[in-house]
């Protein structure tokens, strides 16, 4: 009820905010025409935690139509379960070796969860309100709520939350999700002092039916009439949950001994950083009657539940010269916590409660335009216990010439895998072990190339030891394995749109491939997406619309499989999956700062039926009617 009462007020605070605009979304009263200049769009910033500055964007684009999803961006390479809110199968492989820290885990059920790098913050010179609806398969709907206000120009607050209910068109799939985010951005007159700081608060349920059961995969996969009512097929279970909880609390602030914030000359200033984030993952179910995920400790109400706590809090000594580019010195402390409430004691040892973690950092970075360079380089290093690790990266950027800008670079990480194939404890017996695994190690060797005249173009060659990953072991149970040999991939990327008047065809097309250890990384060679549309202003254009036909798809591989348990993917080498392709029919429309969608997805599958897959015993969307809105309010 809270979360509605304020998705209420803000929506009624944002209608009154609309109710005076003009076509270009600024105010529009007589007094602001004669006395006050009108604040342009460019003037809207929204800023990111590395202080990378935007504005915003209200025009209408293809790129807008990719974004208007659950995730709020761009999903290439990324195949979506049957509902909304549920997770994503990968099409390539996006492993963060960025980070130097072991992740929590239950990583399939993270692609909605926001950490500090997914908050922005914003300077507006008006109140600034922008609300994102869109309808999800049967009941329910998701929506994304956004206020913003800048009290002064030195002062700026903003508050949104995001929901989604969704009850799905199989079985057992509901999804009920909510993401709230406040944030603050603050710098003194003097431009000496600034401060960034937020809060996040998030759940995210998902039930669990554990994909079609064996009497029901042979009914869709032959495409039975009968069965066209998803309701209708058996699945595993349906007394399953599971729910990622969260809490995240981010203080970043500089102050400056010499220079300002902006200015052109000489800076020298301290920075401070502090990261807190609080996350539980928790699987309920009922009874354990169903034999897929083996025996069971006891035989009803089964609940476990994971904790886990990290801190992260540094310093860093910043000089910024025109000449001499931007170097950066940090020092810091890392700790964490992960725990269960029990020890495990089983036939193959003991599992114990809790991993610490208790690590010192240093490390520096580096940025400069030099001889046509722009040179990037950071470095990080962890000390402590068992958990140290390092990440260094090294990049440079070149203007070929106007029209070809090339930048290239290489990295390499090392850290202790993701927690959960460390310690883990659950009801079910198969899911308990506690391993020593070695540091998971990675080199990459990357470039991207903006070619105006021919494509954006990029590509990665990466190698990884010791390389963690989920499997079935000889017993048909998912176990956390490390593979003993080097895994080595290559993937090249490359997107254009072509113009042709009134009609456009915008292409991306992405080619990889796992030279060695593809018995433990599967990736399909071929992923595209090819999107014909016309484009046009109607209705003395008070009307811009884009509408046309968007082709996806993958060539046949084999598709890594899903556990409700761990919420992870698990590596299968007995059955290929894909090689279909999914057609889409969108008209989207813009009318002054509202954007419209409407899609048909999956049109094709009305057509000729649907049997394909989205992982193991997971079926792929049906055809659906979509539509919804993005709409900015300004003051």
């Amino acid at each position: 009820m809270k979360k509605i009462i304020f998705l209420l007020s803000l929506l009624s605070f944002s209608l009154s905010f609309g109710q005076e605009q003009n076509l270009s979304g600024r105010p529009n009263s007589d007094k602001s025409k004669d006395s006050v200049k009108e604040p342009t769009i460019d003037l809207f910033k929204i800023i990111s935690i590395d202080n990378d500055t935007t504005h915003v964007d209200t025009s209408l684009t293809i790129q807008k139509d990719y974004r208007f999803n659950y995730l709020r961006k761009d999903i290439f390479g990324l195949l979506p379960f049957a509902n909304t809110g549920q997770t994503y199968n990968q099409l390539t492989e996006f492993r963060d070796f960025n980070s130097v820290i072991p992740k929590f885990g239950a990583r399939a059920r993270h692609y909605n969860f926001m950490e500090a790098k997914d908050v922005n913050y914003y300077y507006v010179p008006t109140p600034l309100t922008e609300l994102y609806f869109k309808t999800v398969p049967e009941q329910g709907q998701q929506l994304d709520a956004f206020f913003t206000v800048s009290t002064s120009e030195r002062l700026n607050f903003s508050v949104a939350y995001k929901g989604v209910r969704a009850l799905g068109r199989y079985r057992h799939i509901l999804t009920s999700s909510g993401n709230f985010r406040t944030t603050l951005n603050y710098q003194t007159k003097n431009r000496k002092y600034r401060v960034k700081a937020h809060f996040i608060s998030q759940d995210l349920l998902n039930e669990e039916n554990g994909g079609l059961t064996n009497d029901a995969l042979v009914s869709y996969i032959s495409k039975e009439p009968e069965f066209d009512d998803r309701s209708v097929l058996d699945v595993n279970f349906e007394d399953a949950e599971s729910t990622l909880y969260g809490k995240g609390l981010f203080l970043d602030h500089e102050y400056y001994l010499l220079g300002a914030q902006d200015a052109i000359q000489n800076k020298l200033y301290f920075s401070h950083r502090l990261d807190y984030s609080y996350k539980k993952f928790q699987y309920l179910q009922s009874s354990a009657a169903n034999a897929l995920l083996g025996e069971s400790f006891q035989s009803t109400n089964l609940n476990d539940e994971i904790r886990y706590r990290n801190l992260n809090n540094s310093i860093a000594v910043n000089f910024d010269n025109p000449v001499l580019g931007k170097l950066s010195g940090r020092a810091g402390y890392s700790s964490f916590d992960y725990w269960y409430d029990s020890v495990f004691v089983g036939e193959e040892g003991v599992a114990e409660d809790r991993l610490e973690g208790r690590l010192l950092n240093v490390g520096g970075s580096y940025d400069n335009f030099l001889a046509g360079f722009n040179l990037h380089g950071d470095i990080s290093f962890n000390f402590g216990d068992d958990f140290s690790g390092n990440h260094i990266l090294a990049s440079a950027g070149y203007q070929l010439d106007e029209n070809n800008f090339l930048n290239f670079g290489i990295k390499q990480t090392s850290r202790a895998p993701n927690l959960n194939f460390l310690l883990y404890q659950s009801d079910y017996v198969n899911y308990n072990w506690q391993n020593d695994f070695d540091n998971e190690n990675a080199q990459s060797l990357f470039f991207e190339l903006s070619a105006r005249l021919v494509a954006d173009i990029s590509g990665e060659l990466t190698q990884i030891q010791n390389f963690t990953y989920f499997s079935l072991d000889d017993q048909n149970a998912v176990k956390p394995f490390q593979f003993d040999g080097d895994v080595r991939y290559f993937k090249l990327k490359a997107q254009r749109e072509f113009n042709f008047g009134k009609f456009a065809l915008d292409n991306t097309m992405l080619y990889q491939n796992v030279s060695d250890g593809d018995a433990v990384l599967n990736l399909p060679e071929l992923v595209t997406r090819n999107t014909f549309y016309y484009k046009d202003f109607w209705f003395n254009k008070a009307l811009y619309l884009q509408t046309g036909l968007s082709f996806r798809y993958f060539s046949s591989y084999q598709m890594d499989a899903y556990d409700p348990v761990l919420a992870e993917f698990y590596v299968q080498n007995d059955v290929e999956y894909g090689n279909y392709p999914v057609v889409d029919f969108f008209f989207n429309g813009k009318v002054d700062q509202a954007r419209i969608f409407f899609k048909l997805e999956n049109l094709n599958f009305l057509i000729d039926g649907n049997n394909n897959f989205s992982a193991p015993r997971h079926p792929h969307n049906d055809f659906m009617v979509r539509f919804g809105l993005v709409w900015n309010f300004f003051l």
